[in-house]
């Protein structure tokens, strides 16, 4: 499906729902050059809601890695497990639940991706520094200002280092009917950091 070794699925090759959201191509391939992955990891997409990541993530660890895909929306989780059976991909594990119990119940991690939406990224990102593997690196996409705030209060104060701050703004080209238009797309910032 995916013959490339580089990242950057464009997002219409994945399956998709409404209401379900994807990280968009663009971040994505940011994201993924962030967690530094290597053949062989353990990664948790932690709120994978459409997959993306965690297809992604999968064709870089190879067949031999792990990729552990946590959410607590049913759709999420079906339309992850569609994915993962449109790019052939038997190393992702799905997870239904609250990711701020189920992480609790994993193995250790290499790596770490962190959907930066939900109320409970604070707390998320508290869990996963006790599930991180030294060496272990930590992503986090956010759209909120106040996540982005609370996330850099915890990384600050815990055994993170090598804290990256990258704001991406990204514009899309479209057709009309007298030419081409650039569309803005919501600025996201990614936070990426090393456990010392």
């Amino acid at each position: 499906m995916w013959n490339y070794k580089t990242p950057g699925i464009p997002d219409e090759l994945f399956e998709r729902t409404e209401n379900v959201p994807i990280t968009k191509e663009e971040v994505r391939t940011i994201q993924i050059s962030k967690a530094r992955l290597k053949p062989g990891q353990t990664v948790y997409d932690v709120g994978c809601g459409s997959g993306s990541i965690s297809i992604e993530a999968g064709l870089q660890i190879e067949s031999h890695g792990k990729v552990l895909a946590i959410d607590y929306d049913e759709k999420a989780i079906e339309l992850t497990k569609k994915n993962a059976k449109k790019f052939n991909l038997s190393n992702i594990t799905l997870i239904f639940g609250n990711a701020t119990t189920k992480i609790q119940e994993l193995e250790e991690a290499d790596a770490i991706f962190i959907g930066g939406t939900g109320r409970d990224t604070k707390e998320i990102v508290e869990i996963s520094q006790t599930k991180l593997k030294s060496g272990g690196r930590i992503v986090i996409g956010v759209i909120l200002i106040e996540t982005l705030y609370s996330v850099l209060q915890i990384l600050e104060n815990s055994s993170f280092e090598l804290v990256d701050i990258t704001q991406v703004t990204i514009s899309k080209s479209r057709k009309t009917t007298t030419g081409t238009m650039m569309l803005a797309r919501n600025p996201v910032t990614v936070i990426s950091a090393t456990k010392a």
